[in-house]
């Protein structure tokens, strides 16, 4: 079903009705030029370009009127290009539907609807059934949620792709405790269903910033090969933080088993939205398949009823400052990946991880980038050891004062 647009200046005549009429006058003359078709309104977020994108149905902007498009050049993916007014002819499975998309400012904020014409109202519910669900999938990405909806980023799920086990120093048999006990957890799903107990699990990884917690996150995202959603704040210019966490945790149940993840969870619940948060953590609704990992700089920071009850988080796993252990074999994994003339010799790598205690892998990093560019300006041959050392000493010097006493506080007695 391939129907003709109606009048080239339908969309002109539309616009121009008051902004409080322009739904319903474009609903009306369409219900009249289309009188045996089924029409759909759709007015909230409707991820189609994405659902043609990934070859789930064809698209065409139609000629036969003005389409008007905002131009956008976006630094990773380049020219980007959004319909706000205009036609397009859709085809998805043996269907055809033709969509008119329109923008226009309502009460002083930007509004867009979208209007489907298919042979008939099922059809046309089918189609919205099948783009929503399309969306609501997670396809090799992270979906984020970030001012009150959410978004799905290729980049982040591409930067989590360098972060594996293999390349993360923790204390002891941290790394092996966290990672089995979440391989565990989505095994035993009929085990703690057959004893009644709720399949959910809350951890929270504790510890001063730069000391591998994000990196494991990644690295877990990683290894469990589960859907990860991540939340970057409940904060939303246009709707309440209460409505942010509902909509968090609906996604979240919709799509588990998952990882939802809660960077920064000081900053991210506070004594306005505590109560409802958690009520959506453990009240009726089930959270059967959702592992939550959440991560904080801050502990003190947060209220005991999300610390210290057991059905909320029931793993806390700490990220202290690394030893000498820890910082030795560090900057041995980085000392391994640099050209032989810029490697530490095996004492000078036993001096640097002496020199540098109270760091946390950040500064450690940090360290030895540093010390690269300086070797780079000097190129001393073998003078790595004493350039490294030299940059320690002086890192430390610029390490601010609330920094160095959260380090000293923290750190482990070598």
């Amino acid at each position: 079903m391939r129907t003709p647009i109606p009048d080239p200046d339908f969309i002109h005549t539309a616009l121009a009705q008051s902004e409080n009429l322009i739904a319903y006058y474009v609903g009306q003359q369409l219900a009249a030029h289309y009188p045996d078709c089924g029409i759909v309104m759709k007015s909230n977020r409707f991820e189609l370009e994405r659902f043609a994108d990934d070859d789930q149905c064809t698209l065409t902007v139609l000629d036969a009127a003005y389409a008007q498009r905002s131009t956008e050049w976006m630094f990773q993916q380049g020219i980007d290009r959004t319909m706000l007014n205009g036609w397009l002819g859709v085809c998805w499975q043996e269907h055809e539907l033709l969509i008119l998309q329109m923008s226009w400012e309502n009460h002083g904020s930007s509004y867009s609807a979208r209007w489907l014409v298919a042979e008939t109202e099922t059809i046309a519910d089918q189609f919205i059934e099948a783009v929503t669900r399309h969306d609501m999938e997670i396809h090799g990405e992270v979906l984020v949620f970030e001012e009150g909806y959410w978004s799905k980023n290729e980049e982040l799920f591409e930067s989590i792709k360098d972060a594996t086990l293999e390349n993360l120093i923790l204390e002891g048999t941290l790394k092996e405790e966290i990672t089995a006990d979440l391989a565990h957890f989505l095994k035993s799903q009929d085990t703690y269903r057959h004893y009644g107990v709720p399949w959910k699990r809350g951890i929270i990884f504790i510890g001063p910033p730069g000391n591998g917690k994000t990196h494991m996150v990644k690295a877990l995202i990683n290894q469990l090969q589960q859907p990860c959603l991540y939340v970057k704040s409940f904060k939303s210019r246009y709707d309440t933080e209460q409505a942010s966490i509902r909509a968090v945790f609906e996604r979240a149940r919709a799509v588990a088993p998952c990882l939802l993840v809660l960077e920064d969870l000081d900053t991210l619940v506070n004594d306005d939205n505590r109560a409802f948060f958690l009520n959506e953590l453990d009240g009726f609704a089930s959270n059967d398949g959702i592992m939550i990992i959440a991560t904080t700089n801050h502990p003190n920071e947060l209220d005991p009823a999300i610390m210290d009850r057991p059905s909320r988080f029931d793993r806390k796993y700490h990220f202290n400052l690394p030893g000498t252990a820890q910082r030795r074999a560090y900057l041995a994994m980085w000392n391994a990946r640099l050209q032989d003339d810029l490697r530490l010799s095996d004492e000078g790598l036993a001096q640097v991880a002496r020199a540098t205690h109270s760091f946390s892998y950040a500064y450690l990093k940090e360290l030895i980038l540093s010390a690269m560019m300086g070797w780079i300006d000097k190129r001393v041959e073998g003078g790595m050891d004493h350039v490294m050392l030299e940059q320690a000493a002086l890192l430390r010097s610029q390490m601010g004062t609330r920094s160095e006493q959260l380090g000293l506080r923290g750190a482990i007695q070598d």
